[in-house]
């Protein structure tokens, strides 16, 4: 009799109910680094056995045979069945596994071990024996699942879940989808590109862009999407999600790498240049503190009021230096990493390339070194567009942030301008976070590419108007959303008035005879 197909939301409840298991025990905002490391390992077991199955079938292979020539290699102490017969020390267990099986498949080195079970005072025996059976009650081979993108649809639904469940924390690795659509749908990623996320996360960005690109014309290739991904992350843990995100979406090249993209970018030539990519899209951390630390022999020592002797830090700009030469419109304060990151993209774009990032409102208008920065990628017309999007939409933030589209080979029609638009009252009332729907981002894009003004909507102003107004890009000062205020008919409001008093006269003549009859 053949097998039910496991269906997304089968997949789905059964894969948060694993997380309820952990409740109590971890910190919520922790559960996404075990049930992804099981997860990813109970999906790796039953997938090999399915390949060793059909390459046995297939070559007449013994089994021993068949398991040296399967793609992913999976050594006998991380198999389920192994896995699954122990009753002590099954964190340690599990530790070897992960080892183990990044020691037998190179591309996943530091991906698996990047969560710990072993500690049993965080995992007792008990309950991972109770996630262990939990985990076993479904097949997740290729043939019992309902469709091929199944695994990556249900592990986007537990970034989500867990980001909610994390709350501001989710920030750190999710952006919601809306968002994440948006910015594709602007920045128009094209079959065969090489798309670059140089603040990854789990990875949602570039799974977005790959997305979009299939479904245009020579999108795929077989089963393939027609592009490259490239990311890179600064946080182990995330990272690690992110990596585990593309296998599970089927996306075993995409190169995603780890470390701090401002202070050690990973995407290199063996000349130590930089990687140019057709789309760059990120959003990151918003107005990051301490994004630079000035050399020791930068420090200056000079003497203060008294005569004492004090140690200070000289002007940053003269003590930040970057091998990279990214940071060619000037250096950001170091309590505000967003044009740093900004600039980072600007740097590694092709020169016929695009990118699109999320930013927060202040990098508008504020002024400094900032205001300074903004001028120059407005002077050099780089800047396409700048999309004023509501507030409370992010985990970490109430806030409202703006979407920069830059631009490195504008059309005729383009150059010389800039399109603002102000979206910030499309979007979905939610209960924790606001939220952008189908109906906005269709709104958002269309009025966008259109590129003819909208009334309180969207303009496209000339860069010699945003320099009359000192390059302050401020969205309220070109686009007026205010309602005009309703014309008074003061001949209307004399004759009310005078209605009024009259019935006050009348009112007043009434209780002055009731007081009289009461004798009062």
């Amino acid at each position: 009799m053949a097998q039910n197909k496991l269906t997304l939301s089968t997949l789905e409840s059964w894969l948060w109910d694993s997380a309820n298991i952990l409740r109590g025990s971890i910190d919520s905002s922790d559960f996404k680094n075990y049930i992804f490391g099981l997860l990813f390992l109970k999906r790796s077991n039953d997938v090999f056995e399915e390949e060793v199955e059909n390459i046995m079938k297939r070559e007449g292979f013994s089994r021993e045979e068949a398991e040296e020539e399967t793609y992913f290699q999976l050594p006998k102490e991380a198999r389920w069945n192994s896995i699954k017969t122990h009753t002590e020390n099954i964190g340690i267990a599990l530790d070897k596994a992960f080892a183990a099986i990044e020691q037998a498949n190179t591309s996943l080195e530091g991906v698996m071990t990047a969560t710990k079970f072993g500690d049993k005072e965080k995992l007792s025996d008990e309950l991972l024996q109770r996630l262990l059976r939990h985990f076993n009650q479904h097949s997740l081979r290729n043939d019992h699942l309902e469709s091929n993108d199944l695994l990556g649809d249900a592990y986007e639904y537990l970034i989500k879940m867990f980001a909610d469940d994390a709350g501001k924390k989710g920030g750190e690795f999710y952006t919601p989808r809306g968002v994440v659509q948006l910015i594709v749908q602007l920045i128009k990623p094209e079959p065969k590109q090489k798309v670059y996320d140089p603040t990854c996360g789990s990875g949602g960005m570039l799974i977005e862009s790959a997305r979009y690109i299939a479904q245009q014309p020579n999108g795929k290739v077989g089963n393939n999407v027609n592009v490259s991904l490239y990311g890179q992350e600064k946080n182990l843990g995330t990272w690690a999600i992110g990596k585990l995100n593309m296998l599970l979406h089927n996306f075993m090249d995409a190169d995603i790498r780890k470390g701090d993209t401002l202070t050690a970018p990973q995407h290199k030539n063996d000349q130590n240049e930089l990687t140019l990519f057709d789309r760059v899209i990120a959003n990151p951390p918003f107005s990051m503190d301490g994004w630079w630390t000035p050399a020791e022999n930068a420090i200056e020592v000079k003497l203060d009021k008294n005569g004492k002797e004090k140690k200070v830090t000289p002007n940053y700009t003269k003590v930040v230096s970057d091998p990279y030469g990214r940071f060619q419109y000037g250096i950001p304060p170091r309590g505000y990493a967003d044009l740093a990151f900004l600039q980072h993209m600007v740097a590694v774009l092709k020169q016929d390339g695009k990118a699109g990032v999320v930013l927060p409102h202040g990098t508008l208008f504020r002024s400094g070194t900032e205001g300074g920065i903004r001028q120059g990628l407005l002077e050099v017309d780089l800047v396409e567009g700048i999309v004023g999007l509501p507030s409370a939409l992010f985990y970490n933030t109430g806030i409202p942030a703006s979407i920069w589209i830059i631009n490195k080979n504008k059309t005729e029609a383009q150059k010389g301008k800039v399109i603002i638009i102000d979206a910030s009252n499309d979007y979905k009332e939610g209960k924790n976070q606001n939220e952008l729907e189908a109906t906005h981002i269709n709104r958002i894009v269309t009025a966008y590419d259109g590129a003819t003004n909208v009334d309180k909507y969207m303009r496209v102003v000339d860069v010699k108007e945003l320099a009359e107004n000192d390059y302050n890009l401020n969205i309220s000062r070109f686009i007026d959303t205010s309602e005009p205020e309703p014309e008074v008919d003061i001949k209307a409001v004399h004759q009310k008035l005078e209605a009024l008093e009259q019935k006050e006269a009348y009112i007043d003549k009434k209780l002055a005879e009731f007081l009289k009859e009461l004798g009062v």
